[in-house]
């Protein structure tokens, strides 16, 4: 059955759409339309904006504590709406039912709640000789996300603009729009003011240029391809906007030779196929020491073999398909490229069976690769797995660096302090030692291509603010 929606959210109200355009929203499980949102246009975002320039001054000037309280009225309204999200990513995106319950509806709650503390407890004032220092809200926050995690992405930006004191326009993914059409069911319940939070769908090159180029938007924050982060940034800059950039990742899991060998290639593995490995920061390259390495190589492609594919509803499918047709044929592309250039296949490959519909690639550890290789260099964006031997610290340092990205990574030793060393010397964003957990406080974000700027906590609160001194 396939649903529709027809509005924006303009103003603190559901807006018919008067364009008549409209983007088909896929299942790609079953390569079926199950949805159709509006196609906005440059027209329909100028209207979000001047919303929020309307809504800027008294949101901005709101008390700490009444922002704390619409995002944390927010938080409880999402809490209780945690099934019809996960099994809408599940529909929209392909994520087995599981993990999207567990990190797609889980994490950004736990996001979200974060900032209902740092909203009502902002940065203090400071004097510094005869200055007293204070921070602002940046004004009004163009928020760009992408489809692989519909709702952390849109928390991860939302939650801080808005604790600042910032208003926004957002324009999600138009592969997986309908989550977002949850959350801002959710904003009107919530009771945020008229034009604080406003959503308009459409493309990247129509809505997403006019966010990125609108004189009324006072900082762009965008998810997605070093390519259109690239385009993004150029727009922002004719006008000498503020960006943060949140890319693309080719991240190392780096094994030493005194590692926990199994449980280092399990987690690998489940970090490099997490989301169908449609994840900016999976561990694509998992590199092992020569005296490990073919240890590493068959247990990795045993961990491989137990990826089930199949209906994200099902709770035995432990790997969905990947987001749309197109995706699914750049990463075969990617793997065929990967073999020709000397890569050996121990797992995956045309000979495995796939489901008769749907957009899915098996899962695929490719061995040998070489770190020059477009295979160890390209974000691939699928569920593909690089081994690369390597035959010390400094060899292993050398081959994680040897990238354009450097958003994420991990090192596995049996002696934390080595770990701790090699992590020093990556030049990467985040670095997990022995399988760490991910924490959401934490600062997020990259080096190099990988972006600008961070987000989570109060690192990623700090991006909505500008710093005025006052001389007395």
């Amino acid at each position: 059955m396939e649903l529709a929606r027809s509005d924006f959210y303009l103003d603190g109200h559901w807006v018919p759409a008067t364009g008549g355009e409209t983007i088909p929203v896929w299942n790609p499980a079953t390569e079926q339309v199950v949805a159709t949102v509006p196609a906005g246009t440059a027209a329909d975002v100028d209207r979000a904006v001047r919303a929020a320039r309307a809504a800027f001054a008294g949101w901005a000037a709101a008390a700490p504590a009444d922002r704390a309280a619409c995002l944390d009225r927010l938080h409880a309204t999402l809490t209780a709406r945690v099934d019809d999200i996960a099994r809408t990513v599940a529909l929209e995106l392909g994520t087995p039912l599981k993990v999207a319950t567990r990190v797609q509806a889980g994490l950004p709650l736990t996001v979200l709640h974060s900032y209902v503390d740092l909203a009502a407890h902002p940065p203090a004032e400071q004097t510094v000789g005869n200055s007293l220092v204070v921070r602002e809200p940046v004004g009004v926050v163009g928020a760009i996300t992408p489809w692989n995690y519909p709702l952390h992405q849109v928390v991860a930006k939302l939650a801080p603009a808005l604790a600042a004191g910032c208003t926004v326009v957002l324009k999600p993914s138009e592969l997986t729009p309908l989550t977002a059409y949850l959350l801002f069911d959710a904003i009107h319940a919530a009771g945020f003011p008229p034009g604080v939070v406003n959503l308009v769908t459409g493309t990247g090159p129509v809505v997403g240029e006019a966010v990125a180029a609108h004189g009324g938007v006072d900082m762009v924050s965008f998810t997605g391809s070093t390519a259109t982060g690239r385009r993004v940034s150029h727009l922002a800059a004719d006008r000498i906007a503020r960006v943060a950039l949140e890319l693309g990742g080719k991240s190392a899991n780096v094994v030493l030779d005194d590692a926990d060998l199994p449980a280092a290639v399990k987690v690998g593995v489940g970090n490099a196929f997490l989301n169908s490995g449609q994840t900016c920061t999976a561990w694509t390259r998992m590199l092992v020491h020569r005296s490990r390495y073919d240890e590493a190589v068959d247990l990795a492609a045993q961990a491989a073999a137990g990826y089930r594919l199949g209906d994200p509803f099902d709770p035995a499918t432990r790997l969905g398909p990947l987001v749309s047709a197109a995706q699914r044929q750049r990463v075969r592309e990617h793997v065929e490229k990967g073999l020709a250039d000397g890569g050996r296949l121990v797992a995956g490959g045309p000979e495995v069976p796939l489901p008769e519909r749907g957009w899915f690639v098996a899962p695929t550890v490719i061995a040998d690769v070489d770190p020059d290789s477009a295979l160890a260099q390209e974000e691939i964006f699928g569920p593909v797995l690089a081994v690369i031997p390597v035959d010390d610290d400094d060899h292993a340092v050398a081959v994680a660096n040897n990238s354009r990205y450097g958003l994420a990574g991990a090192v596995w030793s049996g002696d934390e302090d080595r770990a701790l060393r090699v992590a020093r010397r990556l030049r990467t964003g985040a670095v997990d030692v022995n399988g760490a957990p991910f924490n959401p406080l934490a600062p997020f974000g990259g080096y190099k291509q990988s972006g600008l700027g961070r987000e989570l906590g109060r690192h990623g609160l700090a991006e909505f603010y500008e710093t005025k001194a006052i001389q007395r």
